[in-house]
């Protein structure tokens, strides 16, 4: 399954200061992978903001892995 981060994910200079963030939330995506890099599980991270669902989470992943293919090393 893949998922189209767009359909999830927005950047709004109004909202956290134009971080990307999960539509509908302040919660940026930087939250997320913050989350999971210290050890949450999804499940865990879901239970602590049930604002949040399982595509949201994936779609954190797919910006992160989208924006490191895009990086160009100088």
């Amino acid at each position: 399954m893949q998922i189209d981060y767009k359909q999830y994910i927005e950047v709004d200079p109004n909202v956290r200061f134009g971080k990307p963030v999960i539509i509908g939330t302040r919660i940026t995506v930087y939250d997320v992978l913050q989350w999971l890099a210290s050890g949450l599980t999804h499940d865990e991270i879901i239970a602590d903001f049930p604002q949040l669902n399982e595509s949201q989470i994936l779609a954190c992943l797919a910006y992160a892995a989208n924006k490191e293919r895009i990086v160009k090393v100088a």
